[in-house]
């Protein structure tokens, strides 16, 4: 899971993620091709997540709306300071990560499922 330009794009998500439904159903309707990779199933590669939190920035990927986020004791949450806290806790809880997570085929990457976005790197 490199961060490498490719000629593919991955999807990353957890599949029974609403957003992620509707992103990948948006993507199929229109005939891109995208690589998925299930957070949870597949795991999650800590250098790769922090990469993408320092590209992304750490406050941009956690979810604190979710029932994971929701789950955890004030501490835990707490404790969620800077990039390296936040990706400790992203790995340990994959429903901690704001998903879906794109990495298009020219290796950038986005948060978040926006249709205008989307429909302008896939041409």
């Amino acid at each position: 899971m490199s961060m490498s330009t490719s000629t593919s794009i991955t999807l990353h998500g957890i599949p029974n993620c609403d957003t992620v439904r509707r992103a990948r159903g948006w993507l199929a309707e229109r005939g891109v091709v995208a690589r998925f990779h299930d957070f949870r199933r597949d795991g999650t590669d800590a250098a790769w997540l922090q990469a993408a939190c320092d590209t992304l920035g750490w406050q941009a990927l956690v979810n604190t709306r979710g029932t994971t986020w929701r789950g955890l004791d004030e501490a835990t949450r707490a404790a969620v300071v800077d990039s390296a806290s936040a990706c400790a806790l992203m790995q340990a809880h994959p429903g901690l990560i704001r998903r879906p997570i794109v990495q298009w085929s020219d290796g950038a990457l986005t948060v978040g499922f926006d249709p205008d976005d989307w429909a302008r790197r896939t041409g």
